[in-house]
């Protein structure tokens, strides 16, 4: 490995092999990490390039049946990877989008390379991705995390707890890993290559040429996918919102929030940046609450994910919470819901029907509606290993940022991960709960409902 500017601690050499000189280029097999600005992958390959003098190419692989993925998910997807294309073609890069199976794209290409390199997943399919990878290619293989701040193994070398017990572990990392990421410029052009992938020009036409569940539509009239969508929205927040952020983070009837989760989701903004841009702002309650959530909270869903093989089942729960739930499973529950009954927001409860319905028409929910949304799930249905399943799966195909390391630690968060044990209760046992009239007493309700009305109007139109 030559010389970096990268944090060598976000390098992993994940083979023994060789790098081979009479590569035809340098690979940057490109699938968490989708963008081309602050993306210490990418800069780290291009340095690569450059040391070999060699050009680099870009290749993503892009699959019909990515778990639990439908047509609004690769809609947004597609909107950014289109962006990212653009982008480095402008730097004299060739960005490749190939149909397949990202591991067989990146052993194919990985063929006339003098290396590959790739960026970091948390999910078990992204791990066995990257193990693929590494032990059928030919070349040498780096792994460089681009999608947290701190590297996972950096902060903790096991489960954390809970937010208290990793805090600290990942604020003292927090300067070291918060460098300002130059880009490099290629010294050789890779746009003589053929581009023998997909042509995502057309995003719905490339959209229609793939095998995908066709029943939950895009929803770009709310989030278009792409850095620079991710950056506009995001500079709104700072001006407009974030002085108000630690006030109103609870207060689901207003739009105080950044909604970054979509865009970190598909790795189209990076953390690093968020946080380098939040941490200059002045109002200093307010920029602590947001870090808390972007660092803290974040760091500590990846960890869960990182270091529990078992982070997307009911086998997943502190023991206390398993055994609690299993005490009261028998319970008698006054209203129980078919999956199909909530999906359509029909229950008795009009503030969980219009959380469904933002979740349904829009591909968000307010971060506080969420947890409300998912105990009442875990209250509705008949067993909580039941309960988990529908949660999930509801979760999964509705969310824009659904499917990844935060969104299974939110899931998991309702039956009492990275909580403690409360007063205990039917039903819920020590798990903790959460009522409508904690809802009221909290924010104004009626105009969260009112908002979710209009939101619905504007899907419709």
């Amino acid at each position: 490995m030559s010389a970096t500017s990268i944090e060598k601690e976000r390098i992993r050499n994940l083979n023994d092999k060789e790098i081979n000189t009479d590569g035809a280029y340098v690979l940057y097999w490109m699938q968490q990490s989708q963008r081309d600005e602050y993306n210490h992958a990418l800069e780290f390959a291009i340095e690569q390039a450059n040391e070999l003098e060699k050009p680099l190419l870009v290749v993503f692989g892009l699959m019909d049946d990515y778990p639990e993925a439908n047509l609004r998910h690769y809609y947004f997807m597609l909107e950014g990877l289109l962006e990212v294309q653009k982008n480095l073609k402008k730097r004299k890069i060739r960005m490749i989008v190939a149909h397949g199976h990202p591991a067989d794209i990146a052993l194919k290409y990985g063929k006339d390379a003098c290396c590959i390199v790739c960026d970091m997943g948390y999910l078990r399919h992204h791990r066995e991705w990257r193990s693929k990878v590494s032990k059928n290619a030919k070349v040498n293989v780096f792994q460089v995390e681009s999608d947290l701040i701190v590297p996972v193994e950096v902060v903790s070398q096991k489960q954390e707890y809970a937010a208290r017990t990793i805090r600290s572990k990942v604020h003292k990392h927090l300067d070291k890993f918060l460098n300002e990421l130059k880009t490099t410029k290629p010294k050789q052009s890779s746009l003589s290559f053929e581009d023998d992938g997909i042509d995502i020009s057309d995003v719905k036409k490339a959209c229609s040429q793939l095998k995908l569940d066709t029943n939950v539509p895009p929803v770009p009239q709310f989030f278009k996918g792409g850095t620079s969508h991710a950056k506009k929205r995001f500079n709104d927040f700072l001006s407009n919102s974030l002085n108000k952020y630690n006030k109103n983070r609870n207060q689901a009837q207003t739009n105080d929030i950044s909604h970054m989760s979509i865009y970190l989701h598909f790795g189209q903004i990076s953390a690093v940046w968020l946080a380098r841009e939040t941490l200059q702002q002045k109002s200093k309650e307010d920029v602590d609450s947001y870090i808390e959530e972007l660092l803290v909270r974040r760091e500590l869903a990846a960890n869960y994910c990182h270091f529990n093989p078992a982070y997307d089942s009911f086998k997943s729960l502190p023991e206390w919470a398993q055994k609690s739930l299993d005490k009261h499973k028998d319970d008698e529950r006054e209203h129980v819901y078919t999956r199909q009954q909530l999906e359509d927001a029909e229950t008795h409860d009009e503030y969980w029907n219009a959380s469904m319905r933002e979740m349904r028409y829009t591909g968000f929910m307010h971060n506080y509606m969420r947890m409300y949304w998912g105990k009442k799930i875990l209250e509705w249905t008949n067993t909580p290993e039941h309960a988990y399943r529908t949660l999930l799966a509801i979760n999964n195909k509705y969310f824009l940022d659904g499917r990844d390391h935060n969104s299974y630690t939110n899931v998991s968060w309702i039956f009492g991960i990275h909580d403690r044990a409360w007063q205990e209760r039917p039903i819920f046992g020590k798990v903790r709960t959460m009522v409508a009239s904690g809802l009221e007493r909290k924010f104004d309700t009626k105009a969260y409902i009112k908002k979710v009305d209009d939101l619905v109007k504007k899907a419709k139109n």
